[in-house]
């Protein structure tokens, strides 16, 4: 969709096609066969558009309570946090007067801002500035944001108070591909760094792949925040709203896990009655250890990523999984011992092994109704293999 067409979408006829469009839940699958019907009653380029935006607000449903009323480009929408992880994110700003969204896109992390200050979003390109205004009006809030199309390369056009606080989303896709290099990003970090300095409180938004070893120099606090059991995102957070070194969060909730830098290690110790699989927020913050001091769990292996007690202790920032015996990694014994217990379906999980979870379940050609978990990783060093029973906690 270009900035024309989409335009055309507030006059009548365009909410006319977007209603139309809208009754039918087009998905991207069948768009030709939709956008042939739409051609019939309305003119072909509002048809383009109003058909894009009725798929977008579907799949945006995801993210977003109030995508019924939204515009979106797909890698805009593709882009953007879900509306629970920019709400919390939010939270950050709440002793700041004034706000800047930098790099604001369609102004989904600016309406949520606008809930603690007064938003000033800036973009540079002209289509996503205009769908943040449409997107602001449709949702009442257009009186506490306002857009400035600028280049972030470029002085910001706006003077420090000292009570802002900014927060930037860098652009982390090139030629339609990711990047996780913050040299790669759009603008590049170090390219904007010393201009945003002049604002302390200052949150980054990074991918949750970076390369940590880039930014290790950076004085700030590396969160990461899961959704649902899925590692959404990576933050920065300097100045005032730096608040430890690591953390991970884990929504909805919020709950939190800090870092302890002199928390020391675990103790190593063979698979117990419970088998604890952290978080992906938390094993990329590095906070396993930290994890297993708050459930006095121990640790299989000291590079490996699973914890183990004998008791159970329900929390948010892992799965548990009830142990029903381990042993030294060997398929035909592995086979052996599931046929004897009739289980025909396993799911395998894997850290620390080479072999591919698919390639497991074709070599142990199993038949039975029961059900197991196989966890393939090492004790200290060496392979073994963790059978566990449907999950009693998945949280």
């Amino acid at each position: 969709m270009d900035l024309e067409s989409f335009k055309l979408l507030f006059s009548k006829t365009g909410q006319e096609a977007i209603a139309a469009a809208s009754q039918v839940k087009p998905k991207e699958a069948e768009y030709l066969r939709h956008f042939q019907q739409l051609e019939k009653k309305f003119p072909r380029k509002i048809a383009q558009a109003a058909l894009e935006t009725a798929i977008l607000r579907l799949e945006a449903e995801q993210k977003f309570p109030q995508a019924d009323r939204m515009y979106f480009t797909r890698e805009a929408l593709e882009q953007a946090s879900p509306h629970l992880v920019s709400q919390y994110r939010s939270e950050r700003y709440q002793n700041c007067e004034s706000l800047m969204d930098l790099g604001c896109s369609i102004g989904g992390d600016t309406i949520s801002m606008s809930r603690k200050a007064h938003v000033t979003g800036i973009d540079i390109d002209p289509l996503r500035l205009s769908m943040a205004q449409a997107n602001a009006e449709a949702l009442g809030l257009s009186g506490a944001v306002e857009f400035i199309r600028a280049d972030l390369i470029e002085p910001l056009p706006i003077k420090p108070s000292g009570k802002d606080g900014l927060f930037f989303d860098p652009a982390r896709r090139r030629d339609g591909r990711r990047v996780f290099s913050v040299k790669d990003y759009a603008p590049p970090l170090d390219t904007i760094f010393a201009e945003l300095r002049r604002f302390p409180a200052l949150g980054v938004k990074i991918s949750p792949g970076v390369d940590k070893s880039e930014i290790d120099e950076l004085d700030a606090e590396l969160e990461f925040v899961s959704l649902g059991g899925e590692l959404k995102e990576a933050l920065l957070w300097f100045g005032p709203l730096k608040s430890a070194a690591r953390r991970a969060t884990i929504l909805p909730g919020p709950h939190t896990l800090v870092g302890d830098e002199k928390i020391g290690s675990l103790t190593l110790s063979e698979p117990k009655r419970f088998l604890y699989e952290p978080d992906a927020a938390v094993i990329r913050a590095g906070l396993v250890v930290d994890l297993g001091r708050h459930t006095g769990a121990f640790q299989l292996d000291p590079d490996i990523a699973y914890l183990t007690g004998e008791r159970e202790i329900p929390n948010p920032f892992s799965r548990v999984w009830e142990v029903e015996d381990w042993l030294p990694f060997n398929v035909k014994r592995l086979r052996e011992y599931l046929r004897a217990r009739s289980v025909g379906n396993v799911t395998v999980k894997k850290r620390g092994s080479p072999l591919q979870p698919e390639e497991l379940i074709r070599m142990l050609r199993l038949r039975g109704e029961d059900r197991r978990v196989v966890f393939l990783t090492h004790l200290d060093g060496a392979p073994i293999t963790i059978v566990c029973y449907e999950p009693k906690t998945a949280i």
